[in-house]
C-alpha cells in the first residue's frame, strides 16, 4: 500500500467476496456479497443497526456474562440493557432458553447475541439457535449478532452462523464479522455487516460516517486474511488448543479451587476464583500481589463477579508464568 501511495479512503474492494468465500470454506454458509457493508469495528455496527431498528428506551437482550462494550454502547444509543444470564451447569455455560423467552415476551426489542461467547467460549449449537429464531420470530425481536470470534472455534466444534438459518429471524438478522481477533488486526479498523436480504433495507438507512471510518489497511489486512490467512488460522488454532489445555492442567495442579471449563472457541479463559475470597474483582488483587494482569470480571455483568479472564494468545513459557505468579499471590 505504501509503495503504491495507496493511502486514501477505504473501499471495501474484493472484501465482501473474500468473506463470503471464507464463510463458505469455514462453516459451509454463503452469504451474499451484495448484503455486506464495510465497517471501522463491530460495535459500531452494533450501534447503528440498534439506532435503526430499535427506538429509545427499547430492550435489548444480553447473555451476561459478556463482552463489557455490549454494555456502553447499548448504553450510548439510549437503549435499555436486559440481562439474560447464561445458566452454569457442572459441564459450563449453556443459553438458557426459558429465561430468554421470558425476556422476549416481556417487551424487549432486540436480541445482541455474542456467538462464539465471550467471555466464555461457548458455541451454540443449530438447535439452540433454531430456538433463538423460532422466539424471536414469535415475539417480534430483531437479532444482531457479533461473530467475530468464529474463525477461533476449535476442532470437533461447529460454528453455524445465525444467518445461515432458514427461518424468518435469521432472514432480517444482522451479523457483523471480521478478521480481526482471529489474525490481531482490532487497531487497522474494519469489519462487515452481514446483512440478512430481509434486513438489508435497514442497514441502508445507515449513515455514510459508518461506512467511511473503516481503515484502508483494515481493508486490505482482512481480504488477505480470508484469502490467504487460513493455513496461518490453522496453525494458531493448534497453538491455542495447546495452551487451553496447558492452562486446565496447571490450574488443577496449583490452583484446584479455580473453576475453569475448557472454552470451544476464542483465546480467553474465564476464571472463577470465589473460592480465594478475593472478592468481586479478583483481577486488582492479583496484579497487586502476583503482577498478573487479568481482565476484570465484574466488568463483564454481575454475574463477572468473583472472575477474571486470562488471556490464552500467548507463549506457553509466558502463561506457565501466569499461573505460577497467580499461585504465589493466592497462597
Amino acid at each position: 500500500m505504501v509503495a503504491n501511495s495507496d493511502t486514501g479512503y477505504a473501499h471495501p474492494g474484493g472484501l465482501p467476496e473474500a468473506f463470503a468465500a471464507f464463510a463458505t470454506r469455514r462453516y459451509g454458509w454463503s452469504p451474499d456479497p451484495g448484503r455486506m457493508m464495510m465497517l471501522p469495528d463491530v460495535m459500531r455496527g452494533v450501534s447503528e443497526i440498534l439506532r435503526i431498528v430499535t427506538e429509545r428506551g427499547d430492550g435489548v437482550v444480553i447473555n451476561t456474562p459478556v463482552y463489557p462494550p455490549f454494555f456502553a454502547h447499548i448504553a450510548d444509543v439510549e437503549r435499555r440493557i436486559v440481562a439474560s444470564p447464561l445458566a452454569v451447569t457442572p459441564d459450563g455455560y449453556r443459553l438458557d432458553l426459558d429465561r430468554l423467552e421470558s425476556d422476549f415476551a416481556a417487551g424487549a426489542r432486540a436480541y445482541l447475541l455474542c456467538n462464539p461467547h465471550n467471555p466464555t467460549g461457548l458455541v451454540l449449537r443449530r438447535d439452540e439457535l433454531a430456538a433463538i429464531a423460532e422466539l424471536a420470530e414469535r415475539y417480534q425481536v430483531r437479532v444482531l449478532i457479533d461473530e467475530i470470534h468464529a474463525p477461533l472455534t476449535y476442532a470437533g466444534v461447529a460454528h453455524i452462523p445465525f444467518g445461515s438459518l432458514d427461518a424468518p429471524a435469521a432472514r432480517s438478522a444482522v451479523t457483523m464479522v471480521s478478521a480481526s481477533k482471529a489474525w490481531n488486526l482490532a487497531g487497522l479498523k474494519c469489519a462487515l455487516l452481514v446483512v440478512g436480504e430481509d434486513a438489508w433495507a435497514d442497514a441502508q438507512r445507515s449513515t455514510e460516517d459508518v461506512f467511511w471510518s473503516a481503515g484502508l489497511p483494515g481493508v486490505v489486512a482482512n481480504q488477505a486474511a480470508f484469502e490467504a490467512g487460513e493455513p496461518w488460522l490453522d496453525a494458531l488454532l493448534d497453538a491455542l488448543d495447546g495452551n487451553r489445555r496447558l492452562v486446565a492442567r496447571l490450574l488443577a495442579e496449583q490452583l484446584p479451587d479455580v473453576g475453569f471449563h475448557l472454552p470451544d472457541a476464542t483465546y480467553l479463559a474465564w476464571l472463577d476464583l470465589r473460592a480465594y475470597g478475593l472478592g468481586d474483582d479478583p483481577a486488582r488483587a492479583l496484579i497487586e500481589r502476583g503482577r498478573v494482569a487479568l481482565s476484570d470480571g465484574p466488568a463483564f455483568g454481575p454475574e463477572g463477579r468473583g472472575f477474571a479472564r486470562l488471556n490464552l494468545a500467548s507463549s506457553p513459557e509466558r502463561l506457565t508464568e501466569v499461573v505460577r505468579r497467580m499461585a504465589t499471590a493466592l497462597r
